[in-house]
């Protein structure tokens, strides 16, 4: 079930990629983080519609790998992008 997704537009501090490798091609998923934790999970192939969202990186790093997505190894700060 979906959470009520946290305001991270304006309010992130990482973003990761996650890659289903066993799809062909290959699906990606992105997750967006804020400082507190808030974590959604965006599907850039419906528009970047929240398919994930919980209160913690970690449920939402455990959902993705539930479905066998892999994080792609290098994250992006929100500083590194200001």
């Amino acid at each position: 079930m979906l959470s009520p997704a946290p305001n991270l537009a304006d309010n992130w501090e990482f973003t990761e990629l996650w890659v289903d490798a066993t799809a062909s091609p290959p699906y990606v998923l992105v997750l967006l983080s804020d400082k507190s934790g808030n974590s959604c999970v965006y599907d850039p192939a419906q528009n970047y519609q929240i398919v994930f969202s919980s209160p913690t990186y970690k449920e939402a790093k455990l959902w993705l790998l539930e479905d066998e997505y892999e994080r792609v190894d290098r994250r992006i700060q929100s500083e590194q992008v200001a």
